[in-house]
């Protein structure tokens, strides 16, 4: 696959700021750090918000960070004015718990198809030992 830049919008990190407010993103305080030519990384807290019972890193908030890093990167890939995506699948494989502090995730395309996409996505804690591994397929509509 070519790398070379891939955004259809001056700023990614900034737009993906602004329209994380007002939803899970927001309410997870996701927060996007930084895109790359073809990736994109955000992190998010481990506490109340995203910690199962036994006190560790919910499987399902990792999801959560995976799947608003493919689709929020997969958004800003495409023509805002005659596409748009959603998730088609995704799965993730946990590899190890944190208990504290953020865990950081990089979405990475992995195929850019005229109706699908495809994206990698690697969570790790802190101390960059990684914690899932993510793989999301966006499907891409017309408006």
């Amino acid at each position: 696959m070519n790398k070379t830049r891939i955004w259809q919008v001056d700023d990614p990190v900034a737009e993906a700021r602004r329209i994380s407010r007002g939803n899970m993103a927001g309410y997870l305080r996701i927060e996007f750090l930084e895109a790359g030519d073809y990736w994109m990384r955000a992190k998010m807290p481990v506490d109340e918000r995203t910690r199962q019972p036994a006190g560790v890193l919910h499987g399902g908030a990792s999801v959560v960070l995976a799947e608003t890093l493919a689709s929020t990167a997969a958004h800003f890939s495409l023509n805002p004015s005659s596409q748009y995506c959603v998730g088609l699948e995704i799965n993730a494989n946990h590899i190890r718990t944190v208990r504290e502090g953020y865990v950081l995730g990089c979405a990475t395309s992995m195929h850019l198809g005229r109706s699908t996409q495809v994206w990698e996505i690697r969570i790790t804690d802190e101390s960059e030992e990684v914690i899932c591994v993510s793989r999301c397929t966006m499907i891409i509509l017309s408006k």
